[in-house]
């Protein structure tokens, strides 16, 4: 018997805000969700663990350059998951300076790529963005206030998973100093959706997992401030 998600209907590459729905058979165990962020290129030092879903919430690169793309998405495709997700982050320029067409072609189709778009998986409802806090103009940033909430604005309110690449305020987004670092327009956007689970990165000294409010909250950074694999990927099941 098989004991894991069986796939009726693959669509990847997802761009646009919408949802496109991956249809899967319905079974008796639990998906078990494998979440990573802030690899920065040092992705093939990593240990995986087993599961059905892996999701990167994030800087896979250092500059953002095409080669260095390429080189994780290689890495990528063979790891060995029923569906990988991948949003960007603001080192990954590539992604934010290239067209969605450019993208798509570059894109292997077992990848589910999200840019302020979502998917669905047994039901889950999945929604992923690359934006940002406005920090010294890198990739997908936007100014706080209304700049960045018209992103937040796309989240649907059933949203089950969401994946930013950056955390909300006051939760998993200490800095160096003690600072919270945050985005206040996802904190309120977020207890309003009221997700299952909320994966970030980008703060890599916050990394860790916490419960409150009913919501899972995952900073996934591998790195840590220093730009060293410290952290473990980070499980959970759904």
């Amino acid at each position: 018997m098989n004991s894991g998600p069986i796939i009726k209907k693959f669509t990847g590459k997802v761009l646009c805000p919408k949802l496109e729905i991956l249809v899967t058979l319905k079974n008796n165990h639990n998906l078990k969700f494998v979440a990573i962020a802030d690899t920065h290129g040092k992705h093939y030092q990593l240990k995986l663990p087993k599961g059905d879903v892996l999701i990167h919430a994030g800087d896979i690169s250092m500059k953002g350059e095409e080669s260095e793309i390429i080189d994780f998405l290689n890495w990528f495709e063979l790891q060995d998951y029923e569906f990988k997700i991948l949003i960007a982050g603001n080192h990954d320029f590539y992604f934010e300076r290239e067209s969605d067409e450019q993208i798509a072609k570059l894109l292997p189709n077992t990848i589910i790529y999200l840019k302020d778009s979502g998917t669905i998986i047994n039901e889950y409802k999945i929604w992923g963005s690359p934006v940002t806090p406005w920090f010294f103009n890198w990739a997908f940033n936007r100014h706080r206030g209304n700049d960045i909430k018209r992103h937040w604005d796309l989240i649907p309110g059933d949203t089950d998973i969401l994946i930013t690449h950056g955390p909300m305020f006051r939760t998993l987004d200490k800095g160096v100093k003690g600072q919270h670092l945050g985005c206040k327009d996802l904190f309120d956007k977020i207890h309003e959706v009221k997700p299952k689970v909320h994966i970030c990165g980008h703060i890599h000294e916050a990394y860790g997992n916490i419960e409150k409010s009913g919501i899972k909250f995952l900073n996934a950074s591998i790195l840590n401030e220093k730009y060293e694999i410290t952290n473990s990927p980070i499980i959970f099941e759904l």
